[in-house]
């Protein structure tokens, strides 16, 4: 059996893009909706604008990440590449992609999540990698669609 490199999950969230955008591409609340139960906190990081920008990101073991974003289409895609921080890139990727459901009575996304270790070559992080599934990354959907529901739901 082929492994795999590339691990994608979609769902469709009853939020609009905009909302779940915010969501990710705000340091600081990825931790709520982190399905790996990875993350732990980003103080004081500000929201992403651009690619080139980085933010930091403290994992479980209590080191530091730094996030390289390498795509970034304002409420539709945002990627960054994670590096132990003062280093370059390991060689993964995480990818968000949002796609508004045009002809549904509500507003909803299509939303994407998208890991892609194929170009990783750091052995320490091999077993991880191999880890995350789709089921990882559907949590980390699910979890950010409650609550990208509920904070739609308390601004209308």
């Amino acid at each position: 059996m082929t492994e795999q490199h590339i691990i994608t999950a979609e769902a469709v969230i009853e939020a609009p893009a905009e909302t779940i955008f915010e969501l990710i591409a705000n340091p600081s609340r990825q931790p709520e909706w982190d399905g790996n139960d990875n993350l732990v906190a980003a103080e004081g990081q500000e929201r992403v604008r651009h690619e080139g920008d980085v933010f930091a990101m403290e994992i479980h073991n209590g080191t530091v990440r730094d996030n390289l974003v390498t795509e970034f289409v304002e409420g539709e895609r945002i990627a960054w590449a994670p590096a132990t921080q003062g280093e370059a890139p390991a060689g993964h990727l995480w990818r968000w992609e949002l796609e508004p459901v045009s002809e549904r009575e509500n507003e909803a996304t299509l939303v994407r999540h998208t890991y892609d270790w194929t170009k990783l070559r750091d052995e320490q992080r091999m077993r991880r990698a191999r880890a995350t599934q789709a089921e990882n990354l559907l949590a980390s959907i699910r979890r950010l669609g409650a609550l990208a529901e509920r904070e739609a739901q308390a601004g209308k």
